[in-house]
């Protein structure tokens, strides 16, 4: 590789590692004039790539988001991590399962041998539990335009389908749209939900996601009402209290963990789980005791953070020592009783 295009490549890996970067940092660690640092950023300009220049007393450079996506450049844990994250999504029920295959190809086409090995070791088939009735599946779009007006905090009106289709004769009236202050996406029992603030009925309402259909464009903004409770996990299970028995478990907690929303909820039918970003969600879940409900969500491979209540960390050391006994000898005299709520 001729020694311009190489150090072209490292430049836009180091401009992805962190936000800014100052000219004279760059120079530093391609071990080039800030001049030639200038040059190679209007070579990366001139193939499409955003790079702003900032000011200041360290100015320097930024990648910036710009209108198409440029050719991205990742290490060789980025690239599988990408892979077996576009694998896991071909099996969330979020609509978005075709467009994750496709993507997944593209990028195994680019990879180099070692790590096509390395992602093709890992076979992922979805296997739909036994149910009375199939989840149904969420246009990604709907999700897309749900998570955005709750981010931009703005009112939305949308169509939303009755429960049952209407009669045989059509005379059924079209309602009129739902007028809404939009506040959390959630998952419950594998399917999605919009919790909020219905301004006709003025009261909190959860709306099923694959029913609603977006109006466009979104209305005013709004100021978040407080949801009752404070929280949206125990609002969402004491709506749902009494269809799936979560209300009824004499132990309850919750957790944060290191995994997406879609993936936890497939493998949950009595709990609440609330995204809070691409890599982590909350779990609130119940069980009929505290060592259960410690295992049932150690279940999952992912580093947990117990929110509360301290029985669930007291039941976390418990299990800790137990199977830390298990895996070095004989088990120990640890026989503390389960603490009940």
């Amino acid at each position: 590789m001729p020694k311009t295009s190489a150090r072209l490549l490292a430049l836009l890996s180091l401009l992805q590692a962190r936000r800014d970067w100052p000219g004279a940092l760059l120079a530093e660690r391609l071990e080039v004039s800030p001049r030639t640092v200038r040059r190679d950023v209007d070579r990366l300009r001139e193939l499409g790539y955003p790079i702003v220049t900032t000011k200041g007393p360290d100015g320097g450079y930024r990648l910036d988001a710009g209108a198409d996506l440029p050719p991205l450049l990742f290490d060789d844990e980025q690239a599988v991590a990408l892979a077996v994250a576009l694998q896991m999504a071909t099996t969330t029920g979020a609509g978005i399962e075709e467009a994750a295959a496709r993507a997944l190809t593209t990028v195994r086409q680019v990879m180099p041998a070692r790590l096509r090995h390395r992602i093709d070791t890992l076979q992922v088939t979805a296997v739909e539990r036994p149910a009375t009735r199939p989840a149904p599946q969420v246009d990604s779009s709907v999700l897309t335009a749900l998570s955005a007006a709750i981010h931009a905090r703005g009112e939305l009106r949308f169509d939303y389908a009755p429960a049952s289709p209407p009669g045989a004769d059509g005379d059924a009236a079209q309602p009129p749209p739902r007028r809404v202050q939009p506040h959390h996406l959630v998952t419950w029992g594998g399917r999605w939900y919009l919790v909020a603030w219905d301004l006709d009925r003025e009261d909190w309402r959860t709306f099923r996601a694959d029913r609603i259909s977006p109006r466009i464009p979104t209305g005013p903004r709004f100021t978040p009402r407080e949801l009752p409770g404070g929280e949206v996990a125990a609002f969402v299970a004491d709506k749902f209290r009494g269809s799936s028995g979560s209300g009824g478990w004499p132990c309850r907690g919750e957790v944060i963990l290191d995994l997406p929303a879609a993936e936890v909820s497939r493998y949950i039918r009595d709990g609440v789980v609330e995204g809070l970003g691409p890599n982590r969600c909350r779990l609130v879940l119940g069980s009929w005791s505290w060592p259960s409900l410690a295992a049932g969500i150690g279940r999952f491979d992912a580093d947990i953070e117990v929110v509360g209540p301290s029985e669930l960390k007291d039941a976390f050391a418990l299990l800790a020592r137990r199977y830390a006994n298990a895996a070095t000898g004989p088990p120990g005299q640890d026989h503390a009783p389960d603490r009940r709520t």
